[in-house]
């Protein structure tokens, strides 16, 4: 067995590399599409700094967004169905009509779901007029829309479809970023 020893551990080391995961790409259009991401955010607004992972699935006609402390337990779960958005934390329990107008309530800041679910995917949503700037490879660089300016600074790759793995979000001194660490779109 000795002189075969090298190449079995050759063989094994082979055996146990994984393999290069496909980056994902963007679909043409958002309005059908499922997907699920996660990653980091954190928001700033004037003085005040928070941070948080989150785990959002989101389909066509519901969204669930899970935000986690930094030791994993649950600081709020958000869910939309279309008709109502609520928002659950340990100690308490709010509905409203849209997420921006809860997320303000309860967390201090607004999140722009319904132009978000377009906007992670780097694409505008269909509902409002958009400025952008694209860079030499023709993905977003800046998109601005509802009076969001959207910076895109990290894709998954260079081609034109790729989707996002870094974006910003600004408003009336709020800073919104997300860091996208994992993607799957169904």
């Amino acid at each position: 067995m000795g002189r075969w020893w090298p190449l079995l551990l050759v063989l094994v080391g082979c055996a146990s590399v994984p393999p290069t995961p496909q980056p994902v790409t963007r679909p043409a259009q958002a309005e059908a599409v499922s997907f699920v991401l996660a990653g980091r955010i954190v928001v700033k607004q004037d003085e005040q700094r928070s941070s948080a992972t989150v785990r959002w699935s989101h389909q066509p006609d519901a969204d669930e967004i899970l935000l986690f402390a930094p030791l994993g337990q649950t600081v709020a779960r958000i869910q939309s169905n279309g008709q109502s958005v609520t928002l659950d934390t340990s100690e308490q329990h709010l509905e409203a009509q849209d997420a921006e107008e809860l997320t303000q309530q309860a967390l201090g800041w607004r999140l722009p779901l319904s132009g978000l679910e377009y906007w992670v995917l780097a694409l505008p949503a269909p509902t409002a007029a958009f400025d952008l700037q694209r860079a030499d490879n023709g993905q977003i660089n800046v998109l601005r829309q509802n009076g969001w300016t959207i910076t895109y600074t990290s894709y998954a790759s260079p081609a034109v479809d790729s989707l996002p793995t870094r974006l910003a979000l600004s408003r009336d001194g709020l800073d919104i970023q997300l860091r996208i660490d994992e993607w799957e779109l169904k």
